[in-house]
């Protein structure tokens, strides 16, 4: 995306998961993702989080998930509609709480795991996501996969939808992301996710594993913060934008 003929991009991270990374993350990032204890974290990792985002001046988003901590919220789920929009709203009321209290409030929410996964190709688990959200305040954007169901939910809801990109994870030519556990999901080669990186800016497309090239929206880009070098690697990814003449700015500000 572009103001003033300046290209910007926002990069988020998911926050509260117990890497032991978070505040130093936010001095990178432009939108946190912060976990709302279903499927890591809880009210003090939460409000940790959110003291930070606040005092470094980071958007704060909710990052709902299945109930599922055995899994990280990794486990595929068979719910009911009904089921996930109370699920994901009841996480939101709990992170708003600790938002407010701490003078700062949700300005987006991005689906953790395999309820994102889900969301990307189920109109039923899409739409009850983006009801939840609507519902609770629809002045909060959507973060989902570029190209997404999720993306299509949150438009036909009136939200504003922020598409997201992951410059670490291989793509399927139809655009979703491979599943993690097969060969060609997470890359590893730091050079070239720099790489991948600005070119997802500049081109607005990224190369499946299979070599087709699948064009994309990328208006926020996921950095994790999970790996044993993922915080030095963030700064590598946040000083080659700069280098590159591209501001790093939050969607919520920008869209």
């Amino acid at each position: 995306m572009t103001a003033n003929n300046i290209m910007e991009i926002d990069l988020n991270a998911d926050l509260g998961e117990g890497c032991g990374s978070d505040e130093a993350l936010l001095d990178l990032v432009s939108s946190a993702n912060i976990a709302c204890g279903w499927h890591a974290g809880g009210a003090t990792a939460m409000r940790d989080c959110v003291r930070w985002a606040v005092e470094k001046g980071v958007a704060i988003g909710a990052h709902p998930s299945f109930n599922d901590p055995e899994n990280f919220g990794r486990r595929e789920m068979d719910l009911p509609p009904e089921e996930i929009y109370a699920g994901v709203l009841y996480q939101l009321g709990a992170l708003s709480a600790i938002a407010q209290a701490e003078g700062g409030r949700i300005a987006h929410v991005k689906p953790h795991g395999a309820l994102y996964n889900q969301a990307a190709k189920s109109t039923e688990i899409a739409d009850a996501i983006v009801s939840a959200v609507h519902d609770f305040d629809p002045s909060l954007l959507v973060f989902g996969l570029a190209n997404s169901g999720l993306i299509e939910a949150a438009r036909r809801a009136g939200l504003i939808a922020i598409e997201e990109v992951f410059a670490d994870r291989g793509y399927r030519a139809d655009g979703s992301l491979v599943p993690r556990k097969e060969p060609g999901a997470l890359l590893d080669d730091e050079n070239l996710v720099l790489d991948r990186t600005l070119a997802m800016v500049r081109e607005q497309r990224v190369q499946a594993v299979s070599g087709e090239w699948v064009p994309l929206n990328a208006q926020t880009i996921c950095l994790h913060g999970d790996g044993a070098h993922a915080l030095e690697f963030a700064r590598r990814i946040r000083d080659a934008l700069a280098d590159a003449g591209i501001e790093v700015r939050a969607a919520h500000a920008a869209a």
